[in-house]
């Protein structure tokens, strides 16, 4: 009988374990990905597209929209965010000489830019490609012609782009906590 509630508190306990971690990479996988930008993509691109009934000056609002979603893509890679002794947040971006700017109350060298800062850009920049190329929308203002493929990049594209830029994030595991994902606790020095 103590042998059956033991292996039901380690299943249990197991369960819990491995649904943590799972949540846990999620909303890591979260702060990685462009969702806020998609969020303004998905939101502006109809108005700005015409419902993909372009005009030149559509195309042009479309373009500069496509421009600064990708910025933010890129940006949101190089921004972190720490709470000091006081427990105040502090945002900032990442330089190769620290975070700038800098309270001066924390250590500011450790949280320098990384190859990995600029690997999550790139693949950051790539996912909202992704969604960029199969919004039926974009496609039709500027490429009318590619919209008899789009069926088969719907359903290949995602699934390639989503591994591949998985895999890639768990390979350059990232702790910085970009602008809108504050540290949970006082921030202590750490090696990104």
């Amino acid at each position: 009988m103590a042998e059956n509630k033991s292996s039901k508190k380690s299943k249990r306990s197991f369960t819990q374990t491995l649904g943590d971690k799972t949540f846990s990479g999620v909303a890591n996988l979260i702060k990685l990905l462009p969702t806020g930008t998609v969020f303004l993509f998905q939101f502006l691109n109809p108005v700005l597209t015409n419902n993909g009934n372009c005009h030149t000056v559509n195309k042009y609002l479309t373009g500069a929209l496509l421009s600064v979603c990708g910025f933010s893509c890129c940006f949101s890679s190089f921004t972190d965010s720490y709470i000091d002794e006081d427990g105040v947040t502090h945002y900032g971006i990442a330089t190769k000489n620290g975070i700038w700017p800098s309270s001066g109350t924390t250590n500011s060298s450790a949280y320098k830019l990384r190859v990995g800062d600029f690997v999550h850009a790139v693949f950051s920049l790539l996912v909202f490609a992704v969604v960029v190329l199969l919004d039926p929308n974009t496609v039709e203002c500027y490429y009318p012609s590619f919209e008899s493929n789009q069926k088969m990049l719907l359903m290949v594209l995602p699934p390639v782009v989503g591994a591949l830029s998985s895999s890639v994030f768990v390979m350059f595991p990232n702790n910085r906590h970009g602008l809108g994902y504050p540290p949970n606790q006082i921030s202590e020095p750490r090696d990104l």
